[in-house]
């Protein structure tokens, strides 16, 4: 038996949203990781300081991640993190897609990005994400004329 009402568990579109967000999540801190190795092991630094941007991946990506888990442990603040993720990733698929000679990663980030917008929009996240500013009394009177 759950611990919480059915009306306010998280939905499972939600907790599959949430685990997509925090393999985008994960794979940008393994990015970061990557970055600093390369940096310690003397790559070149010419054209791209892999120090600063293993900080930028590393930032955003712990940020992602936290995200991501949030939503599969079924807290709503998860979603915005989420959300403002999918938004940013948008123009890295048309990015890859087009100018790059990179159309097979392209497609399945850009499968990934939209399957996750799917799930946090879908009606069961919508009323999930409602439950937390309804009124009790209008829970009452819907109970009641139920």
């Amino acid at each position: 038996m759950s611990a919480t009402p059915p009306s306010t568990a998280t939905p499972l579109p939600v907790r599959v949203a949430g685990a997509l967000v925090s393999l985008e999540g994960t794979v940008a801190v393994v990015v970061a990781v990557v970055l600093v190795v390369r940096g310690l092991a003397g790559a070149d630094e010419s054209v791209v300081n892999g120090f600063g941007s293993a900080i930028w991946f590393a930032v955003l990506g712990g940020a992602v991640l936290t995200g991501g888990i949030a939503l599969v442990l079924g807290h709503r603040w998860g979603r915005a993190l989420a959300l403002v993720a999918q938004l940013l990733l948008l123009p890295v698929v048309w990015s890859l897609l087009t100018d790059s000679d990179r159309p097979v990663l392209g497609t399945v980030l850009g499968v990934v990005v939209v399957v996750v917008l799917v799930c946090l929009f879908c009606p069961p996240a919508a009323r999930w994400m409602v439950t937390e500013y309804a009124d009790p009394d209008d829970q009452q009177d819907a109970d009641r004329s139920a």
